[in-house]
């Protein structure tokens, strides 16, 4: 059965702060049992406090992340650091591995995008034969065309050996239906982002720089219409878009929201958490 859990993207800044220990006690606290570890660089210290956390809270991670390029991010390098994901992935018990996006230097050309699926290509293999499955998250820009072909389909067509994880709030931005996009790729997706998307009112500075003739501010300021939202608190059809992706045999379905707009973590994840379970998901947590 598919299980529901948070992207621990959210939790960076609580982790830098109280400690990983800490950190997937309050999380276990709000209702959640899964992670998707990200953004957090795991060292001898964050790695013993997640194996404590897990053992004291029945807690389990499903995924880690990765990325392509020199070593020293929060996310190892599978080109120089291939041993430590390996290791990292095995002794935190999870089978698979992401990678949250292709570096933005080699978005300059579709030779670079290219590149970049070769190296995720050839490190999927590498995994694989660990016993790891490699999964490559998408944002906005996979849907721009190229010959008019999304860049989302050249990456999967170009790294067959690499699954997708699918997020639906960067689909809905991108320009597509999430549930189209999951039904696409049924089969290669095991891990779907649950990000809502909402459309904000207007601040009223906004409203001010457009009636003394601050255009450029205005601007900005609609542009920031488009916001994140906890699930159930924008306009995606959650119903559709959990169905579907249990339907195309996705594993973990993972709470994330980039921006907070005001309230904290635990908040956030207590509201999605409330609204999932409202509408009858409270069995996949």
């Amino acid at each position: 059965m598919a299980r529901i859990g948070v992207q621990a993207m959210m939790l960076r800044g609580a982790i830098e702060e109280l400690g990983a220990y800490e950190a997937i006690r309050r999380t276990a606290d709000v209702g959640y049992r899964v992670a998707e570890l990200s953004a957090t660089r795991l060292t001898p210290e964050v790695l013993a406090d997640l194996r404590r956390a897990q053992d004291d809270f029945g807690f389990q991670v499903c995924s880690t992340s990765a990325g392509v390029g020199p070593e020293g991010a929060a996310n190892p390098s599978l080109e120089t650091e291939f041993d430590k994901v390996v290791s990292d992935t095995r002794a935190l018990g999870a089978t698979m591995v992401r990678i949250g996006m292709l570096p933005i230097p080699m978005l300059r050309s579709l030779d670079g995008v290219l590149e970049f699926c070769r190296i995720a290509d050839a490190a999927a293999v590498r995994l694989a034969d660990e016993g790891i499955a490699l999964y490559y998250h998408n944002h906005h820009v996979e849907f721009a065309k190229q010959d008019g072909r999304f860049l989302l389909d050249v990456i999967a067509d170009a790294s067959p050996h690499v699954g997708i994880e699918l997020d639906v709030h960067w689909i809905q931005r991108g320009g597509l239906d999430p549930v189209r996009v999951i039904d696409q790729y049924a089969g290669r997706v095991k891990l779907v982002h649950l990000k809502d998307y909402r459309i904000g009112w207007p601040e009223a500075s906004t409203i001010d720089a457009l009636e003394r003739g601050d255009h450029t501010a205005f601007q900005d300021g609609w542009k920031g219409l488009v916001q994140f939202a906890e699930v159930g608190e924008g306009n995606l059809d959650w119903p559709a878009i959990i169905a579907h992706s249990l339907g195309a045999s996705a594993e973990h379905l993972l709470v994330e929201q980039d921006e907070l707009y005001g309230r904290t973590v635990w908040e956030s994840l207590a509201i999605s958490r409330r609204n999932l379970v409202a509408l009858g998901y409270e069995h996949l947590f």
